[in-house]
């Protein structure tokens, strides 16, 4: 059928055999999102009830609430959708709004994280430019090591030194099973730096914790004097605790807090640990001041340092770091710089008898060819 401009029926008029358009013939869709026109603008949420997160396990975030009251309680809560991107890691302050009284079965939304003191990150390793947050407003890193079973790394601990000096967080090196090798070979590396160190040396009749079983190998032991030391520097600060699997940091967390962590031994043909801790949880410390708080993190094999800046992990070093005055302007202190001054300084002694490995060790920090590259092409 053919319509006429005259006719008034809808559809497509034809003129001379041609089709035109008016108003009519537009159709208008619904929204499916809704009609409500859309705005960057979020609510404030003045009204958010401020809490600690103590844990986070598979998109639901674990918080403390009214810390050290008579109210406190812990909540559980879903991060909103604008925060999706946004990391959120044990030991944040975060405002959480809805249902916060914490009863069984009850869900809050995390809608802010509040500002941060401190933040530990890593990467996976020297190449990956992903930063992954660690913790978040820790005082204080213990790094823990095996002075035996499994075997401890000056590479890790000094991973470790630099990711806390970089992170504004006050570093404490825990020697454990000292029984099985004497760890005054690994101490002296570290001499020369105000590095608190804790060794445990255990004793069959004054121990804490418990041993695995035989063909696992044994988890760490704190002996009564290396825990109460330990115990002194933890009292009042939100302290974090990293090391390889089978070191014992459950252990310690369970001695501290009178939790009931998993342990764990150690593989008898690989030599490394088994691991007990999925994710990181934060603890209070027992009988300590308010704000006391551990948080234990799974056993990492690896902590990379691509998002520290060459010049900040020199600064890690402080043994060797006056070294550098007599340098040319371009050195980069690495293993292919030329007349630096830093072999000097270890050559004459400056460094201590450790200072040959330390300066090995920095410039195995500074001087990887695929992490020049990465900081090359991230200033192109």
């Amino acid at each position: 059928m053919r319509h006429s401009a005259e006719c008034g029926c809808r559809g497509p008029l034809t003129v001379a055999g041609r089709r035109t358009w008016d108003e009519s013939d537009v159709r208008i869709r619904p929204n499916k999102r809704g009609s409500r026109p859309r705005t960057k603008d979020r609510p404030a949420h003045e009204d958010a009830v401020v809490g600690r997160i103590v844990t986070v396990d598979r998109g639901r975030y674990t918080a403390v609430v009214d810390e050290d009251t008579a109210r406190e309680r812990t909540v559980i809560a879903a991060r909103a959708r604008e925060l999706r991107r946004t990391p959120v890691v044990a030991g944040d302050f975060v405002g959480l709004v809805g249902d916060v009284s914490g009863e069984p079965d009850t869900l809050a939304r995390l809608v802010r994280v509040e500002e941060r003191r401190t933040l530990l990150r890593r990467s996976a390793d020297d190449t990956d430019p992903v930063e992954r947050v660690v913790v978040a407003n820790a005082d204080q890193l213990v790094i823990v090591v095996a002075a035996a079973n499994p075997e401890p790394r000056t590479g890790f601990i000094d991973r470790a030194l630099v990711a806390a000096y970089d992170a504004g967080i006050a570093p404490l090196l825990c020697v454990t099973k000292a029984d099985l090798r004497d760890p005054e070979v690994l101490l002296a590396n570290y001499r020369h730096l105000e590095l608190p160190v804790i060794v445990s040396r255990t004793a069959d009749e004054d121990v804490v914790g418990v041993h695995a079983s035989s063909d696992e190998g044994r988890t760490a032991m704190l002996d009564a004097e290396a825990l109460d030391q330990l115990r002194g520097y933890l009292d009042g600060s939100v302290s974090v605790l990293l090391g390889h699997s089978g070191v014992g940091k459950s252990t310690m967390v369970n001695a501290l807090t009178g939790s009931h962590r998993a342990t764990g031994g150690v593989n008898a043909v690989t030599g490394r640990g088994r691991h007990t801790s999925s994710s990181a949880l934060a603890l209070k410390l027992h009988d300590a001041a308010p704000g006391s708080w551990i948080i234990d993190t799974p056993g990492i094999r690896s902590f990379g340092l691509a998002h520290v800046d060459p010049n900040r992990i020199l600064a890690a070093f402080p043994d060797l770091e006056p070294g550098i005055a007599e340098c040319d302007r371009r050195c980069k202190h690495d293993d292919r710089a030329v007349d630096c001054g830093l072999d000097t300084w270890v050559a004459s002694g400056r460094a201590g008898d450790s200072g040959p490995a330390r300066l090995a060790s920095l410039r195995r920090l500074l001087g990887s060819e695929v992490r020049q590259q990465v900081k090359e092409l991230g200033t192109q």
